[in-house]
Parts: C-alpha cells; sequence; structure tokens
C-alpha cells in the first residue's frame, strides 16, 4: 500500500505511539492534540500538526481518532466540526472506548455525511501501542473495513473484525475491559487475603501468574500490584471508573444483569472519593489492601 493522506486527532498515551507507527509506515500524517506540545515529537519525525481538530480532518483519506470518552469524542467528531470537515468519500477510524449508544449516533451521522466510519477500539497498553502490538477490535461496512485495514496493521499485532455494525466493536471493547477490571479485583482482594496470613502479594502473584493464571492481564496487572507500582498510569482509576460504567449502562438498556459491575463501580468511585483517579487502576490493591487495615 502506498502512502495514504491520514489525520490523527488525539495524542495521549496511547494516540502518539499509534500516530507515530504510522508515520513510520511512510503515511504522510496530520496530527492534532488538545495540548500542543504532545504533538512536538511527532513534527519531529515528519507528521505535520495542525491546529484545530477540524484542520486536521482536512482532505485526509482515513482520520484516525484517539479521544478519552463519550463527551471527547462527542465535542470534537459532532460538534467541532470534525465530520464535517471530512471529504466525502473517507473513512474515519475511531479508537475510543464509547457508549453503544453514541456508537450507533455517530455510524448514522457518518452515513448522512457520506463518510465511512468504522469503531476500532484497542486493547493494550501505551508501551503495546508504541510498539505496534494492539489487539484492535474493528467493525464497520465493508468497503470502509477494506479501506483502513491495511492502515492498522503498522498499529496491531492482531485485528479482529467484528462484522458490519460499529458497535459491536465497542460493546466487545466494553466487555474486555470489564473483564480486565474483574480480573484486578480478584487479584486485589486474594492478594489481600494472603498478605493477611502472613505471604507477600509477590510470592502470591508469581505462582498464580505462573501457573494457573498464565495470561497477559495476570502477567502485567500482577506484576504492578507486586511491585504497588501504580504511577505513572498506563491506564488511569479515572477511566476505568468510566469503562464500568459504559459497561452498566449497556447492560441495564437491554436488561442484562451484572453484579459484579456494579462491585467493581463502587470500588473504582471509593478509590477517585481518596483522590486516587490519576493512578493506574491496577491500585485497585490498594483499596483492597486499605479495607484489610494492611495500609
Amino acid at each position: 500500500m502506498g502512502s495514504v493522506r491520514i489525520g490523527f486527532i488525539g495524542l495521549g498515551s496511547m494516540g502518539a505511539g499509534m500516530a507515530a507507527n504510522l508515520v513510520e509506515a511512510g503515511h504522510a500524517v496530520t496530527v492534532w492534540n488538545r495540548s500542543p506540545e504532545a504533538a512536538r515529537p511527532l513534527a519531529a519525525q515528519g507528521a505535520t500538526v495542525a491546529e484545530s481538530a477540524s484542520a486536521a480532518a482536512a482532505g485526509v483519506e482515513v482520520l484516525h481518532s484517539m479521544l478519552a470518552n463519550d463527551a471527547a469524542v462527542r465535542d470534537a467528531i459532532l460538534d467541532g466540526g470534525v465530520l464535517d470537515a471530512l471529504p466525502k468519500g473517507a473513512v474515519h477510524v475511531n479508537h475510543a472506548t464509547i457508549s453503544v449508544a453514541l456508537a450507533r449516533e455517530l455510524a448514522e451521522a457518518h452515513d448522512r455525511r457520506g463518510v465511512g466510519y468504522v469503531a476500532a477500539p484497542v486493547f493494550g497498553r501505551p508501551a503495546v501501542a508504541a510498539a505496534g502490538e494492539l489487539n484492535i477490535v474493528a467493525a464497520g461496512k465493508p468497503e470502509a473495513m477494506a479501506k483502513v485495514l491495511p492502515l492498522l496493521q503498522p498499529l496491531a499485532g492482531k485485528v479482529w473484525p467484528m462484522g458490519d455494525d460499529p458497535a459491536r466493536a465497542n460493546i466487545v471493547k466494553i466487555g474486555g475491559n470489564f473483564l480486565i477490571g474483574a480480573a484486578i479485583e480478584s487479584m486485589a482482594e486474594a492478594s489481600a487475603l494472603v498478605r493477611a496470613h502472613g505471604v507477600p502479594a509477590k510470592d502470591f502473584l508469581e505462582v498464580m501468574s505462573g501457573s494457573l493464571f498464565a495470561s497477559p492481564v495476570f502477567k502485567t496487572y500482577g506484576g504492578l500490584i507486586a511491585e504497588e507500582n501504580y504511577a505513572p498510569a498506563g491506564f488511569k482509576m479515572s477511566l476505568g471508573f468510566k469503562d464500568i460504567g459504559l459497561a452498566r449502562a449497556a447492560a441495564e438498556a437491554e436488561r442484562v444483569p451484572m453484579p459484579f459491575a456494579s462491585v467493581l463501580h463502587d470500588t473504582l468511585l471509593e478509590a477517585l472519593a481518596a483522590g486516587e483517579g490519576d493512578l493506574d487502576w491496577s491500585a485497585l490493591a490498594k483499596v483492597a489492601a486499605q479495607r484489610a487495615g494492611l495500609v
């Protein structure tokens, strides 16, 4: 595939590495971020820096966006002029973890505008994004998917197609983040249990992640819990709280009971109330330890 004119909006801890990989792949990338300093390293690599989100979308063939939440996506894409700035026939690839309701609204708005739309949320922390090894869950109409799949290769260890309806990708991402949160909370509570009986969390988690639960989630988050390494955050408590909220809203919409989602919601809210929203959400272990009187 030759060079493609690409826009990239949102250069946070995930988006910066993703945009850099697109530049490295030889594409003509125009970037924008609300905080301009985040764009400077990309400019040094050869990206063009736009003065606004809509300017980053003007004249591109494909626009990627990696924004924090529903409000940021709505503000930039729908209310901030980005969708209007995209040329007809262009495709917008939305990597954000957003609600199912907004996913459906975005798909309809892009259809009305004659712009393709692919939901492509990602699994992976910032180092994985920088290495181009994300797991990307992608869904959209076949013609839009065909256009963007080659552009996802520099970003992904694997792309997981989920059909024509973009909302399918978003609910898979929401369900996946619920599972990650559940795994962290289970490690947090179990670590508090063994610590109360004199076994260090590190010893316990080495056994678990090296035997029964030898998986990336248990190895990564178990390692952070073992070292009590909660800052800087790869994924903040505040974002975890947002994503568990998305799961609860999606569950309520279809009358799906999710009792453990409520447990996670309350535990994350407890952390936010204590001013710990900027810690990595592996710090759920800190909450469990505090409840057990171990801190």
